[in-house]
């Protein structure tokens, strides 16, 4: 990876710092039945479904077109945003202690920009305070636009003054990491945090 002046880190959020997981939810309500798991989130509330609610569709839209669609399976849709905060494990560790100690040496600029529902986010805000560490936070429902889409990228750069050569990318989608690479920036992505702090070191960031 090229060693460029880096002034800014930005990370992605679910994945990277927050460990949310829809099976965390369904593995209680399908209690463990893997089968069954993997057959509702990937023919019912898939990724796709889900990932227009991070560029803005509203949560009750978005059940009522998966009731119609499937109604036999109604009570399990709805639990998808009923019960949406068990889908949230916790924090991922050695990613925020990274984060803490980047913070403490005050030596970058740190934002996160982050697929998320304008609907849920409030969450993750109310629930972790490592959030606050960001100087600041571009969250996709509310700009109805979403990663790997380089809208969301240049709402970024242009809110923030971020130079995208001067600033690091990390997120666990290579799709997002390689629209950043394409804008500018420097990627790294994700797979956990160990990884990351040698990648961070690779490029000067860590020592």
């Amino acid at each position: 990876m090229p060693k460029n002046r880096i002034d800014n880190i930005v990370f992605d959020l679910g994945g990277v710092l927050v460990d949310w997981d829809p099976k965390y939810l369904y593995n209680k309500v399908f209690n463990n039945d893997k089968k069954r798991i993997d057959s509702f989130l990937k023919e019912v509330c898939t990724p796709e479904w889900n990932v227009e609610q991070d560029a803005g569709r509203s949560l009750a839209e978005a059940t009522q077109i998966l009731i119609d669609k499937f109604p036999e399976q109604e009570d399990h849709i709805r639990l998808f945003y009923d019960r949406w905060e068990e889908m949230i494990r916790g924090e991922i560790k050695g990613t925020v202690t990274l984060l803490e100690e980047l913070k403490k040496k005050d030596a970058h600029n740190l934002f996160a920009l982050t697929n998320w529902s304008a609907e849920t986010f409030p969450v993750a805000l109310e629930r972790f305070d490592f959030l606050g560490y960001f100087q600041g936070i571009v969250v996709s429902g509310e700009e109805k636009t979403r990663k790997p889409f380089t809208r969301i990228y240049e709402i970024l750069f242009d809110r923030y003054q971020l130079e995208p050569s001067a600033s690091i990318f990390i997120d666990d989608s290579l799709p997002n990491v390689k629209t950043a690479s394409e804008l500018g920036m420097t990627g790294i992505h994700f797979r956990h945090p160990e990884q990351l702090i040698s990648d961070l070191r690779a490029l000067d960031i860590l020592h």
